[in-house]
């Protein structure tokens, strides 16, 4: 797969704390020379991409609920709607991990709904599952209740837990999706060859903070 494709791959991505507004300018700047699908950021710093990326065709992806999950439902959905409003073109929100493993499945079900009905429309909608604190059973669930509620990806992981994405899981989620449904791997991605990994595994989409490296094909220390 030549760098350009690749590219359209991947979500370029910065969501560390201490991230300023020059970080912001330059990864804008380099998702327009190397054409990510987008960049995905802290909702603070949405307007500011917007902005920068505007007529571009690189999205303004944000997170919401991020990175525990554990906001209440009518929380994620006022920072699902505030993002849209300053500029954001997709969502990926973090699921309740505590009432997913409670078997509260309603309770999941609706948090991922109420999101998915404030972006309907305006914004495309990612569920980040977080799947190393998951059993299979739990990813599966998961899984299913998205694609229920018409959102349009599962995506593995936030990258603050303690673990990244893998293949298995990749495959995992594809094979419970099916075709209809994007699957985004994300956690962990640092090379050109786990990137290719993901991909094949069934991933549509690739987040990565180390997109450059991965498209200029340079191996970076694990």
């Amino acid at each position: 797969m030549n760098n350009t494709k690749l590219a359209s791959f991947i979500d370029h991505t910065v969501l560390k704390p201490e991230t300023g507004i020059d970080k912001i300018k330059q990864i804008c700047e380099e998702a327009l020379k190397y054409e990510f699908a987008s960049v995905c950021i802290n909702p603070c710093n949405v307007k500011v991409a917007s902005d920068l990326l505007k007529g571009s065709n690189v999205k303004v992806c944000t997170v919401i609920g991020f990175p525990l999950g554990a906001n209440t439902t009518a929380v994620k959905v006022f920072e699902t709607e505030d993002a849209i409003n300053n500029g954001a073109d997709e969502i990926d929100m973090v699921i309740n991990v505590g009432r997913l493993k409670d078997k509260d499945y309603e309770y999941v079900k609706r948090d991922i709904e109420e999101v998915v009905k404030a972006a309907k429309g305006k914004a495309l909608t990612k569920v980040i599952i977080e799947n190393c604190l998951l059993t299979e059973e739990e990813k599966i669930m998961a899984c299913k209740l998205s694609k229920e509620v018409g959102a349009d990806f599962v995506k593995t992981s936030t990258g603050f837990s303690t673990g990244g994405a893998t293949p298995e899981d990749v495959k995992l989620m594809r094979e419970t999706v099916g075709t209809t449904m994007g699957v985004k791997a994300s956690g962990g991605v640092r090379t050109y060859e786990d990137a290719m990994t993901m991909i094949e595994a069934g991933a549509s989409r690739v987040g990565a903070s180390a997109s450059v490296q991965i498209c200029e094909n340079k191996n970076l220390s694990k």
